[in-house]
């Protein structure tokens, strides 16, 4: 079992991304912290916490962090997301409050505790853990892996050029890139071919509580469902990686992070043709989705049973 950090924003494709991990059995969530993005800090470590109550992993740490970028003015998603951050997901308030600290110590230490042994999942702006890397370079050291959800080889969605969580904080997505560790970076290329269509809702709708209180309101409040076409699910398929890395086509490349450039901030510069430079990263380019449906489908399945005999 495969034990994971996840560093995240929620956000609905967060929300269905921690499902995701919750659910799988090859994966343990061995902590949560939570960035400014999606929606400002107070809302997303909100919905973090509402989401362990609600899914039944009340002794995990869920640890707020960032409000909001390195040096530049925060930007949201709430335009996407909607107000709360999970659309029209309809969750009960948590009672539980969250853990002591904060994020970026959080990191550091959970990574210190085990070194080699922890999987950190980056699914929002990379804030955290560029302060992580600052406050202890060896981190890249001690994460067993690094795994981000953003970025781009071609285009992105905040803007022409720039993906979301790199557009947030170009800055320390460039720490983080520079920092001697090889970033797994699933990005656009990969996670617009998981699109929520209408066959893919009508399975969440036989899912019970799970299915009508979250998966499917996320869903449908996330963008147009149709038979062919829907909002892509664009974290979980980072935690899909993590579970099964053959969904996912990766390939090695050098990539640089954007920060000055007026039209280009945040653009992920992706460079396959490494010319004798060693790679920094492995760069996803391509997605199984029939397999990542049967494999999200099938583990939201078992976490709405659960929830049934729960409940």
């Amino acid at each position: 079992m495969k034990q994971v950090l996840i560093d995240c924003d929620p956000g609905i494709d967060d929300a269905l991304a921690i499902v995701l991990a919750h659910g799988s059995p090859a994966l343990e969530i061995v902590g949560i912290t939570t960035v400014g993005g999606n929606v400002p800090l107070e809302r997303t470590t909100g919905n973090a916490l509402a989401l362990r109550e609600y899914l039944g992993f009340p002794k995990i740490p869920v640890v707020p962090g960032c409000a909001g970028p390195l040096l530049r003015a925060p930007i949201d998603a709430a335009d996407v997301h909607g107000h709360s951050g999970l659309g029209d997901a309809r969750l009960p308030p948590p009672a539980l409050p969250p853990s002591p600290g904060h994020a970026v110590d959080h990191i550091v230490d959970t990574l210190r505790g085990a070194p080699g042994e922890i999987t950190l999942v980056a699914i929002g702006p990379l804030t955290n853990v560029a302060l992580a890397v600052r406050r202890e370079p060896r981190v890249v050291e001690w994460a067993r892996e690094l795994v981000i959800l953003g970025g781009s080889w071609t285009r992105g969605n905040k803007t022409p050029a720039a993906e979301f969580n790199m557009a947030a904080d170009p800055e320390a997505a460039a720490i983080v890139f520079a920092a001697g560790w090889t970033v797994t970076m699933i990005g656009l290329d990969v996670t617009r071919s998981a699109l929520a269509t209408g066959a893919v809702v009508d399975r969440m709708r036989t899912m019970g509580p799970l299915g009508a209180d979250l998966l499917v309101p996320c869903v449908e409040s996330y963008g147009m469902v149709t038979a062919d076409e829907g909002p892509a699910v664009h974290d979980a398929c980072a935690v899909a990686y993590l579970i099964d890395p053959s969904l996912v086509r990766v390939e090695p490349a050098v990539v640089e992070i954007e920060t000055a450039g007026r039209l280009t901030s945040g653009m992920s510069v992706v460079d396959f043709d490494l010319a004798g430079r060693t790679p920094n990263a492995l760069v996803g380019t391509s997605l199984d989705a029939p397999r990542f449906w049967e494999l999200v489908l099938a583990t939201y399945a078992e976490v709405a049973a659960g929830l049934r005999r729960t409940g």
